[in-house]
Formats: structure tokens, C-alpha cells, sequence
């Protein structure tokens, strides 16, 4: 983690240097930072956010899922935390998972053709590994 990743304050002081270090190209160090938010408001959708994004950018994906997981049951209707839990199942080989949210997303966000794109190329792997 850079020097001054770890800001004096509290934790919106935490996840604002966390999202800054994301930003930045630090998603290893924005990730340790976004944990201690996140155990210290648990219930936080921003933080839970921006915690699975710097761990799925950290190549962090069973902790991302597990992140997109608790956003999911905290807000069972955010096309995004489906959307980004389905990204780290597919890249932590969980394809069923994957398949299973990205449907979800697509399915409350048709609009967002990467949603969409995302869900093709997990279906795809799906039926090249069941050829």
C-alpha cells in the first residue's frame, strides 16, 4: 500500500482514500482500506461497491464475490452488485453463479449492452465446457 493510503479519520475519510486509490491504479491497497470501512459499516452499499470493485480489479475475485454477495442480500434489486458478482464468478470459474446473475442484470438493466455481452460470453464458456 502507498504511504498515504492509511488516512487519519474515520471511515468516510477511509473509503474516500479508498476510491481514490482505486482510481489512482492501486486496487490492492484501495481494498485494504475499503475492508476497514467495511467492518466498520458493514451495512454500507457505497462501501460494500467500491470494496467488490477494488477486489475484483486486485484479481481478489472469491473476496469480490463474496463483496457483491453481501451487496445483493443488503439491496436484492441493484442490477450492479448482480452485475459485478457475476464478473468475479466468471473470472473465479464459477460459470453457473455467473450465468445466474448476469441473467439477473440483464434482466433489470436491458438497456446496458456490456450486461448483456457479459452473460453471451459466460454462456459461451458454459457450452464450450459441456462440448
Amino acid at each position: 500500500m502507498p504511504e498515504d493510503s492509511s488516512p487519519e479519520g474515520g471511515v468516510y475519510e477511509w473509503y474516500r482514500r479508498g476510491v481514490e486509490l482505486l482510481g489512482e491504479g492501486h486496487p490492492a491497497a484501495a481494498a485494504t482500506l475499503l475492508a476497514r470501512a467495511a467492518a466498520a459499516e458493514p451495512g454500507s452499499r457505497s462501501i460494500l461497491e467500491a470494496l467488490g470493485r477494488a477486489q475484483y480489479d486486485a484479481g481478489r475475485y472469491p473476496e469480490a464475490m463474496a463483496a457483491f454477495t453481501t451487496l445483493t442480500a443488503v439491496n436484492p434489486t441493484d442490477d450492479y452488485a448482480h452485475f459485478g458478482l457475476g464478473l468475479a464468478a466468471s473470472k473465479a470459474g464459477e460459470l453457473r453463479v455467473a450465468a445466474e446473475h448476469l441473467a439477473l442484470a440483464v434482466a433489470m438493466r436491458p438497456d446496458l449492452g456490456h450486461y448483456a455481452r457479459a452473460l453471451r460470453g459466460v454462456r459461451a464458456r458454459q457450452a464450450a465446457d459441456s462440448a
